[in-house]
């Protein structure tokens, strides 16, 4: 839902394809470690921000908080650990809000790039 909505927000701006998928690639990734590491229930609150050339997501739970930024990608053969550097590789700012025993806010920012196409393709976005 949360990758629904705020790419048809961003498509209706003519916001480019490539600018997009990154900041769902990090959205999912924020949602994914808030459902894993969110505490009782996995509920975690989503909110966006499109304005001024930029988009501004926060996923925030109510788990543990995030212990640091891991400086190197895990070995090939680890199954997980990738997405915080996943997410900072996509963006051009990410920081944490950390409340010990409240939760961990993610803050992820992405510059817009413009897709100058958009203009001359219809429209199509998805009810909800």
């Amino acid at each position: 839902m949360v990758r629904r909505v705020l790419g048809d927000a961003m498509r209706s701006l003519s916001v480019s394809e490539t600018c997009i998928s990154d900041m769902l690639l990090a959205v999912s990734e924020a949602c994914s470690n808030a459902v894993r590491h969110g505490g009782p229930g996995n509920r975690y609150e989503v909110s966006a921000a499109i304005g001024y050339g930029r988009c501004d997501v926060r996923v925030a739970d109510n788990g543990g908080g995030l212990p640091s930024m891991p400086l190197h990608f895990p070995p090939s053969d680890t199954e997980n650990g990738r997405g915080l550097l996943i997410m900072r590789s996509v963006v051009d700012e990410i920081s944490f809000g950390v409340t010990p025993g409240r939760g961990t806010t993610v803050h992820l920012r992405k510059l817009l790039s413009w897709d100058d196409e958009a203009e001359a393709r219809p429209r199509e976005l998805a009810a909800v």
